[in-house]
């Protein structure tokens, strides 16, 4: 990724989940980021909110975003072929709240451009985290190509 997001895409993302009313205001993201927290927990809301912006709304790689990306968002259907038949759930855990230890490289850190840093500032140890998270993963798991 180049080295920050372009503030047209953040801005336009903020501004669509202001307008539609989807920021859950019970749950705020930290004193740097904004509040980014749609109020759905289900998985394919999470994806498409989080996730389709570069990885595509079919987790093939070509989202909107994708083309200002120095390396292209991986088909994320893909996943469980590429890891031995298995889909690995830790591991795209790690990915998805950027507590993978070794950089990924279209990301250059460890952070998800814009998420990774918003899930690991929530709270833990609240309960609808621990969903949002493991709803987001599952769906990843349920879009793998067969």
């Amino acid at each position: 990724m180049k080295s920050s997001s372009p503030p047209h895409v953040v801005g336009g993302i903020i501004l669509l989940a202001a307008a539609l009313g989807l920021c859950a205001s019970d749950q705020t993201t930290g004193v740097r980021n904004p509040s980014l927290v749609i109020s759905s927990l289900y998985g394919g809301d999470l994806f498409q909110f989080y996730c389709a912006s570069c990885h595509g709304r079919d987790g093939k790689g070509n989202g909107p975003a994708a083309s200002s990306l120095k390396t292209q968002p991986p088909d994320l259907t893909l996943v469980a072929r590429r890891s031995g038949g298995t889909f690995p759930a830790k591991r795209v855990e790690a990915l998805v709240t950027g507590d993978e230890p070794l950089p990924t490289p279209a990301h250059g850190s460890k952070d998800m451009p814009v998420w990774g840093p918003i899930f690991r500032s929530l709270d833990p140890s609240d309960r609808r985290t621990r969903i949002r998270i493991s709803n987001i993963v599952a769906y990843l798991e349920s879009m793998q190509a067969k």
